[in-house]
């Protein structure tokens, strides 16, 4: 392992430990915010039943387990463990899918809140796609790369996921397009391109559509301290009224009805 790379893990580590013990214990005990609490209680918490998951998890199983190679226009920040422009599709697998404890936290966030449309920037494989498409939701993903947009596309061939309309192409100019056809931002899942500027910069695209009921998931908070200083910034800016943290991802929303901002690291 290279050195830059143990010492990324290292630093992941010890910054998961510090949250594992500063943050709230995520059973709801204790918590002032009725709509943090109901949360808790109805999304972190609620038990994941549906039975089209077994069949998205025998396709990672599938991914993980692939000796394909194929070549990667890597638009983003790359990954920690491949800077290759050829990579193997279980490496891909490997480090870029979410697992499925967040997978399926995704898909009850759009189980609960109901949006109307979804909209995913990066969408790799398809197998979080696919997560968020199960309530039957539009879901409108944007891929980088074409490689592994074809991959996409099989993948919810196989899986027979008629809700997802993939669009291929950089988030820079794909994502104007689709917010003047989407019009208001009920749901996003920010998963690319995991950078300062550009992950703010797709935040000021996406608030152009926001309103009360929006709620915008990040990933990756905590990936870099360029991260982290991004994920600062979302909270503190004027129409962010919430923000919870759960370490690998990051809940932001929007409601009016909030007095005072509110900001929650809650255990998961």
């Amino acid at each position: 392992m290279k050195i830059d790379t143990l010492y990324s893990s290292f630093n992941i580590i010890t910054k998961y430990l510090r949250y594992w013990i500063s943050a709230s214990n995520g059973k709801g005990h204790g918590m002032h915010s009725p709509f943090v609490f109901n949360f808790i209680l109805q999304v972190l918490r609620k038990k994941v039943e549906h039975p089209s998951i077994s069949i998205i998890e025998k396709k990672r199983k599938e991914y993980l387990q692939s000796t394909a190679w194929i070549s990667v226009e890597d638009l983003g920040a790359g990954s920690r463990s491949i800077n290759h422009t050829k990579r193997r599709v279980r490496d891909i697998a490997k480090s870029s899918l979410k697992p499925t404890k967040y997978a399926s936290l995704l898909y009850k966030l759009v189980e609960y809140y109901q949006p109307n449309t979804v909209i995913e920037l990066g969408t790799s494989l398809g197998i979080t796609t696919a997560y968020l498409s199960l309530p039957g939701k539009k879901v409108y993903s944007i891929e980088g790369s074409n490689a592994i947009a074809s991959i996409a596309e099989k993948t919810f061939r196989d899986l027979s996921i008629q809700n997802i309309e993939l669009i291929k192409g950089n988030f820079d100019s794909c994502l104007p397009t689709l917010l003047q056809q989407v019009q208001k931002v009920d749901m996003v899942y920010v998963d690319g391109n995991h950078r300062k500027e550009p992950t703010l910069r797709y935040f000021k695209m996406l608030l152009e559509g926001v309103h009360d009921e929006s709620i915008f998931i990040f990933d990756d908070i905590h990936w870099s301290s360029e991260m982290e200083l991004a994920w600062q910034e979302i909270q503190q800016h004027p129409a962010v009224t919430s923000t919870i943290d759960l370490f690998f991802i990051g809940i932001v929303f929007f409601r009016k009805d909030f007095l005072v901002k509110q900001h929650h690291t809650i255990r998961y």
